[in-house]
């Protein structure tokens, strides 16, 4: 409100009313001062929280590049706990799947891929774990569930790498018609200096010629 506070003549009315709404006016006041601040106050817990999962999460990346395992899966597992809101509990937890993988553990890589297909926020982290996820299913003759989790329409960078891995699953099924159209499609999908089209050009050449 403006008010002319020099006019003595106003200060009468002033004074009344402030005498009638003056302790709406502080209550109202202090109530928007603890929206803001817990605003603030929430925005300062997502940096912190963000910020601590960022230190895990390079302790995290030394572990993988010497290939300590248990480290990996360690530090994955005090993110998820702590700092499970924040985009690095999903890359933490697509780490420690593939040191589960590569030590073996298909059940745990399996757990923690599910995990971030379930609850990562970001697209890519929910279509990198669907990809892995039907390729250890693959590898475990579940070509069945594998391809119910390629049917998933992906980010359009992951169209080629789905349309490929869904080539092999349909090829280990014996259908090899579908397999070569999925294969056709991660080749017009690849990037043309992509090493990856070569073997697509293979895998489709292995399928004979088309009926």
């Amino acid at each position: 409100m403006a008010y002319d506070l020099e006019e003595q003549e106003q200060m009468a009315a002033i004074k009344a009313w402030w005498a009638q709404y003056g302790r709406l006016v502080i209550v109202t006041v202090v109530a928007g001062l603890l929206t803001v601040t817990g605003i603030r106050g929430w925005h300062y817990y997502r940096t912190s929280q963000a910020t601590s999962a960022a230190v895990l999460f390079e302790q995290q990346q030394r572990a993988e590049r010497t290939s300590d395992h248990k480290k990996v899966r360690d530090i994955a597992a005090q993110i998820i706990d702590k700092y499970g809101a924040t985009p690095y509990a999903a890359t933490a937890a697509l780490a420690a799947a593939k040191s589960d993988f590569d030590t073996g553990d298909l059940t745990a890589a399996k757990t923690r891929l599910q995990w971030v297909i379930d609850n990562a926020k970001e697209e890519e982290a929910r279509d990198v774990a669907r990809l892995r996820l039907a390729r250890v299913l693959l590898d475990e003759k579940n070509p069945a569930e594998a391809l119910k989790l390629l049917e998933t329409k992906p980010g359009d960078s992951f169209v080629g790498l789905y349309a490929g891995l869904k080539g092999d699953v349909l090829a280990t099924q014996g259908k090899r018609q579908e397999a070569r159209a999925a294969y056709q499609l991660a080749l017009e999908k690849s990037d043309a200096a992509s090493s990856l089209r070569q073997i697509i050009q293979l895998k489709i050449d292995a399928l004979g010629e088309a009926k």
